[in-house]
């Protein structure tokens, strides 16, 4: 049910690596019909990594599954006009270049928009389409670091490196929100648009919670000090005797004191508000842990409303009871084939349709389909 909310909505996606590749990965979940256009020599992310057998990264295979893939050079006049063709024909355009380039290859907005009124052309980039930073490289971890992100992360230290890429996820889910929005004000309006979105400032918009902390009494967001930033006993990462972890998030009082009773110290009870940070209670908690496995903490307190998990490495995430009973990890179906997650929404109880893999296909196929309907 949820993969026929786009159907009939055609997508141009020009875009590489990961934001955008995602963002019209969504699109396809909904039931668009996304064509990646790739130049001649492909997606550098077709072998980011490692690959499979077929010398192609699963990385790829994953984000552009459910899509058709086609080879052209905007560069080249004959393919300049294929792409035209295409265009007339779209509802969305998605590109990730750096500001400027559209136009260099022959596509500015208003020849876009001169080809299709209708279109919602939306343009993935670093730091947004004007501005000193807009012609600038980066990658994640830079968009995090002038954000503020990472100031928030890891210990008194040192930063840590997140993971996965939060800045091309996010960005990713940013631009298909707005395509979205785009397309339900085309239906009222009967117009197309231009969405100037941005990596570094999907980012910054997800810091309110650090700007609002500024020049507040306290350091409750400071890494290694605060409630949520590894400052308290109740809500931290523990290592276990065999070298693994576990995560206690018992912020409030009930779970906390569900927890002290759980393991046999009703004395912490009453000091679970002890002044941050709580180097002397965390160490106690860490002295606890690293009594026994993992698994026998999990069996412990499996029964206790606590707001206690532990840390799992993918492999076994993929046999969790919650994810195996919803179905929400696909494995691998097919020779070349990788593993899935499924789209994280179900619409009337149903469950999306299982992705399919991306196809290849000539571009002057996809230019009759798209120009006969």
């Amino acid at each position: 049910m949820l993969d026929d909310t786009l159907q009939g909505c055609r997508v141009l996606d020009l875009s590489q690596y990961l934001p955008g590749p995602y963002a019209t990965r969504l699109l396809a979940d909904l039931g668009a019909e996304v064509v990646k256009v790739e130049p001649p020599g492909g997606d550098p992310m077709r072998t980011f990594l490692f690959q499979d057998h077929d010398a192609i990264s699963p990385l790829y295979k994953q984000v552009n599954s459910g899509k058709t893939v086609i080879r052209l050079d905007l560069k080249s006049a004959e393919d300049s006009v294929l792409f035209a063709q295409l265009v007339t024909s779209a509802d969305v355009l998605l590109e990730s270049y750096r500001p400027g380039v559209m136009a260099r290859l022959g596509f500015p907005r208003e020849r876009l928009n001169t080809l299709n009124p209708r279109l919602v052309h939306c343009a993935i980039s670093g730091f947004g389409q004007e501005g000193p930073a807009s012609q600038r490289a980066g990658h994640d971890l830079t968009y995090m670091a002038l954000s503020g992100m990472l100031h928030h992360t890891g210990t008194t230290e040192t930063p840590v490196i997140p993971f996965p890429p939060v800045s091309d996820y996010a960005a990713g889910q940013q631009a298909a929100g707005m395509i979205l929005a785009a397309l339900l004000r085309r239906d009222r309006q009967g117009a197309g648009c231009f969405i100037d979105t941005s990596l570094f400032e999907t980012v910054l918009s997800w810091q309110s919670f650090g700007q609002a902390g500024v020049q507040r009494s306290g350091r409750q967001l400071e890494p290694g000090r605060g409630l949520i930033t590894g400052g308290v006993a109740c809500y931290q990462i523990y290592r276990t005797a065999d070298e693994k972890f576990v995560v206690l998030g018992a912020l409030e009082e009930k779970f906390w004191y569900s927890f002290c009773d759980a393991v046999g110290r009703p004395e912490w009870r009453n000091r679970q508000h002890e002044p941050m940070p709580q180097t002397s209670l965390i160490d106690e908690l860490r002295a606890l842990f690293a009594t026994a496995p993992r698994d026998a903490w999990v069996n412990l307190l499996s029964g206790t409303d606590c707001c206690f998990e532990p840390l799992l490495a993918p492999e076994e995430v993929a046999l969790h009871p919650q994810v195996v009973q919803r179905r929400l990890i696909e494995p691998d179906r097919a020779e070349g084939f990788p593993v899935d997650i499924r789209f994280p929404a179900m619409m009337n109880g149903l469950t999306p349709r299982r992705r399919t893999q991306l196809r290849e296909e000539p571009v002057a196929a996809v230019v009759a389909r798209w120009q006969s309907a």
